[in-house]
């Protein structure tokens, strides 16, 4: 035995011991394993794909989405616009959250109250909402600055939480990492959806059960969910094959065959819609770690040259073994079609040398960059090749890969402690107002706008098309505004876009499921055979 091999197999006893219990025959319990934690279990700390994913099966908003992603009533059973400014919404009647309480309209004052803290990373779920109002209990009005069509298409991840446990523990305030404020929902849970955690060991597992008192239709047959962070992901691809776990994802890319080859395993993969990129500090004077005087990612120039120094094809191939898709733009194609009428800056290490000795950096310079580890599809692997790229165009990289949990909070809002690095982002309303409103948008403390465009760019022109797209019902006029902004994004190389990654999960066969293009995994459609 190599070892290796012996390494996994240690690890992977250790896992079973630790994390996984015996299942009785008539139990349909499904394991599964990602390769963290959740950062916490408050619904409206952490804007966050994987948050929304493990709480999108405790809480619930007044909309969800099917497995298609197509929008349906949840908390509300019906909507209707009363005003261009103003949206009615019926609220489903007997209705409780875990704890038995009632769900009613006072929890979804509350809930709006919460999101829209100055602290809440979620603010921009009700971005342009002046006001909300009791009807009664069980009618609710939401009245916009403006005509908002798409309101409801934000609003998946806008979980409905229990007013009056939330005023018992103290938990008015959303969790924040950067503002280091914990709150008592990020350890404990109290929603309305089909299920509930009943424990909860930070690092090692959380168990789920059925919410027998759900108001919705059951698809699923589980009678326990267990789920366990498995940072290695040898560790993970292991104990899959030797049915320790019956699910896992990330699956990686250099196994796949491996466990398609295996007998009772499969992968199961599709196109993501989250977009992988890379920002820069474009506001402070002194760039973060750099060894020039000024900041160099104020000129456009610059950028450019980052943008053609890297080898986007060679990194789809090598790095994502083909499951990347290159992309010219900051949104998914499948989101945007018309965006395929921009095309990449080509890759171009001379023209990127001559970009940076025009702008006064003939030598190149010396900089940090800041990656997770954990959080995309081969990040590390991702900035790894990146900072070998652009070294060879004189842009010396001090790389730092490191888990999602430290990495978001240093690059957050508040702190920003970056000069540059790796993000990806999923629009959570699948449209590109979304994009343009939280990472193109000049920052607004007072609204929260513009909360992810970490590197404090403001391009007056990009917030005017903004407030037009929010409005705009002409599907064409819409279109030509959005292209126009994508084509600035472009020209001033506000960001460099790199790829959509791939949905890859593995599953033993004896387990169904729906896999949705924004990567969250519902326990709701899963089927233990």
């Amino acid at each position: 035995m190599t070892m290796k091999r012996r390494y996994i197999s240690a690890a992977t006893a250790i896992l079973a011991a630790s994390a996984f219990a015996a299942t009785p025959a008539s139990a349909k319990e499904l394991r599964w394993a990602f390769q963290t934690d959740t950062t916490s279990l408050d619904p409206m700390g952490h804007n966050v794909t994987f948050t929304f994913s493990v709480m999108g099966n405790v809480y619930e908003g007044l909309v969800r989405r099917s497995a298609d992603l197509e929008i349906e009533p949840a908390l509300a059973t019906s909507w209707e616009i009363l005003e261009p400014t103003r949206w009615r919404f019926h609220l489903r009647e007997g209705v409780k959250f875990h704890n038995g309480n009632d769900f009613n309209a006072d929890d979804v004052l509350f809930s709006y109250e919460r999101i829209n803290n100055k602290d809440s990373n979620l603010r921009d779920r009700v971005g342009g909402v002046t006001e909300v109002i009791k009807v009664d209990d069980y009618t609710v009005d939401f009245v916009t600055e403006v005509p908002n069509p798409i309101l409801t298409a934000q609003w998946e991840s806008f979980y409905m939480m229990d007013k009056e446990w939330s005023e018992e523990h103290g938990a008015t305030v959303p969790t924040s990492t950067t503002k280091g404020i914990e709150s008592y929902a990020g350890q404990h849970s109290n929603g309305t959806g089909p299920f509930k955690i009943t424990e909860r060991e930070v690092g090692v597992r959380t168990v789920f059960v059925p919410n027998e008192d759900w108001w919705g239709e059951v698809e699923h047959n589980l009678t326990k969910v267990t789920m366990t962070p498995v940072t290695q992901a040898a560790t993970r691809v292991a104990a899959l094959l030797s049915g320790e776990i019956d699910m896992m994802y990330p699956a990686p890319l250099q196994d796949i065959k491996r466990i398609d080859d295996n007998d009772g395993t499969r992968v199961i993969s599709g196109p993501e819609l989250r977009t992988i990129f890379l920002g820069m500090d474009q506001f402070r004077d002194q760039a973060l770690g750099t060894n020039v005087e000024g900041n160099p990612f104020k000129d456009v120039r610059v950028r450019k040259a980052i943008y053609q120094a890297i080898d986007i094809d060679l990194i789809s191939k090598k790095v994502m073994r083909g499951l990347s898709y290159p992309t010219s733009l900051m949104i998914s194609p499948t989101l945007f079609p018309a965006g395929e009428q921009i095309e990449r800056y080509p890759y171009d290490p001379e023209a990127s040398k001559a970009l940076l000795a025009e702008a006064g950096y003939p030598d190149g310079f010396e900089t940090r960059f800041d990656c997770p580890n954990d959080r995309y599809v081969n990040d590390a692997d991702i900035c790894q090749v990146i900072t070998a790229m652009l070294a060879r165009v004189g842009i010396k990289l001090n790389t730092r890969a490191y888990p999602k949990a430290q990495f978001f909070a240093d690059i957050n809002r508040g702190k920003q402690d970056f000069a540059m690095y790796l993000l990806g982002w999923t629009p959570s309303s699948f449209d590109s107002h979304n994009v343009l409103y939280s990472l193109m948008s000049t920052w607004n403390e007072d609204t929260g706008r513009g909360r992810v465009n970490y590197g404090d760019f403001s391009d007056p022109r990009l917030d005017e098309i903004t407030d037009l797209v929010l409005t705009e019902t002409d599907q064409e006029k819409r279109d030509a505004l959005i292209l126009e902004a994508f084509q600035i994004v472009k020209d001033k190389v506000y960001y460099v876009p790199l790829h959509q990654q791939s949905v890859v999960w593995a599953a033993r066969d004896n387990i169904e499921l729906k896999q949705r293009a924004d990567n969250q995994f519902q326990f709701r459609f899963v089927t233990v055979n």
